[in-house]
């Protein structure tokens, strides 16, 4: 049955920050790291519960858009989805955040790009290697926290559709209107970051998502060894359950659909909590997401619990003119389930 998580304060008495780190891509996992670092030094959410220590682990296989073009122009990773991080955790959300938001309207060859991706793209040349890019561009953000690519290695991504059909590309992936059954990494063997190693093991909380299913989460398990370090670390592990269908990706798909198919690629059960939804979308926003095939995620409550994975439930949605996650409505219930994270390491020494 849903519930919430224990209200953290003190943690079994330790007062070093609580260590989160954050798998994924895309806006969702901008979102939830725009929250999460109000719980960093200085804030006064992190004044009312203990600090929290960010990592963020994003995936590289974007192939559209400003990130293809540089990808295939300049031989360096996607820089889309780190920069969304970049800005969702950097100190100055004024000037800066927006200069590295910018995109040319206009411009031959710079029509489309970014100016964070063509940063980026630059630093990478300068320094030699993408990763050491991220973190100039970090300290240069002031950014409250650190962010790793999810391999350093070139890869995209394939998926294989319910008719057996193959389709190669992220691109291409999330424009299919078949149901996805499996997606992988090409090259098949690509290995994470030491650094990312390192934070899984000594992780509180280790989340997923919110984010592309298929596009955004899955991708980072299939680089070698993540999946077997999550499931190895003493961390708290829990899934932002994504709030709408993504038409074509997971079209019809469940709350427990989701976590089965993260557990599927991760070799084996994975996750303690589903993080789920619990409020209902406006009607004119339903309607109008419907016109796109896209419905709000059922909430199988029986079935998760059936799996072995806890849920945690609540209001979780920022409306405008999208449905997205509350950033802050995350953020907290992150902090609580990193806060049981740090109790059961304690309890295991």
């Amino acid at each position: 049955m849903p519930k919430s998580p224990a209200s953290s304060g003190s943690v079994g008495g330790a007062t070093d920050s609580l260590r989160v780190v954050s798998i994924g891509g895309g806006t969702g996992l901008s979102a939830l790291l725009h929250g999460l670092k109000l719980y960093t030094g200085g804030h006064s959410q992190a004044r009312r519960a203990c600090p929290v220590d960010i990592v963020a682990v994003v995936t590289v296989s974007d192939d559209g858009g400003s990130s293809g073009r540089l990808r295939r122009e300049f031989d360096v990773l996607p820089p889309g989805d780190i920069r969304n991080c970049l800005v969702a955790l950097s100190e100055d959300e004024a000037l800066l955040s927006r200069l590295f938001q910018y995109r040319f309207e206009s411009g031959l060859g710079l029509k489309g790009h970014s100016f964070g991706n063509l940063f980026l793209t630059a630093l990478t040349h300068i320094t030699g290697d993408f990763p050491d890019a991220v973190k100039e561009c970090s300290d240069v953000l002031a950014i409250k926290g650190k962010i790793f690519p999810a391999t350093a290695s070139s890869v995209s991504l394939e998926a294989i559709l319910e008719d057996g059909r193959r389709v190669q590309g992220e691109t291409r992936i999330s424009r299919s209107r078949r149901r996805i059954e499996t997606v992988r990494l090409r090259p098949r063997r690509c290995r994470p970051l030491p650094d990312t190693l390192a934070a899984i093991a000594d992780a509180d909380l280790i989340t997923l998502g919110p984010g592309s299913l298929f596009t955004s989460v899955i991708p980072n398990l299939l680089v070698t060894g993540i999946a077997d370090a999550i499931r190895r670390s003493p961390a708290v592990k829990a899934y932002f359950v994504n709030l709408m269908w993504q038409p074509g990706e997971t079209t019809s798909f469940t709350a427990s659909d989701h976590i089965a198919a993260i557990h599927r690629h991760a070799g084996g059960k994975l996750l303690d909590y589903a993080v789920l939804n619990t409020r209902e979308i406006q009607p004119t926003l339903r309607r109008r997401y419907a016109r796109q095939h896209s419905e709000q995620v059922e909430n199988d409550f029986d079935t998760i619990g059936a799996m072995g994975v806890n849920v945690v439930c609540g209001d979780l949605v920022q409306e405008s003119g999208l449905v997205r996650h509350n950033s802050e409505a995350i953020a907290a219930i992150a902090v609580e389930l990193a806060a049981e994270g740090r109790e059961r390491r304690l309890m295991s020494r």
